[in-house]
């Protein structure tokens, strides 16, 4: 299945800097899909690395980047 391919990152494809980027869940209004990924503290770019279907995927994403706590946008 390609959903996604296009947009969704590879986990090692994408390294965290907590000091340049903040970890944010951005949820759809209109349809309540849920992307976890790192926005730019500067210009705001976000860049998508992982899809978010359950709890446990925010809590998968937590552990693999060493995040305590996730903001969410709409």
């Amino acid at each position: 299945m390609k959903l996604f391919k296009h947009r969704v990152s590879r986990f090692e494809d994408n390294a965290f800097d907590p000091e340049k980027q903040e970890a944010v869940i951005c949820s759809s209004i209109c349809t309540g899909e849920k992307v976890a990924g790192f926005k730019d503290k500067a210009g705001g770019r976000f860049v998508e690395v992982m899809l978010i279907r359950s709890p446990k995927d925010i809590e998968e994403f937590k552990e693999r980047y060493g995040v305590d706590t996730l903001r969410t946008e709409y």
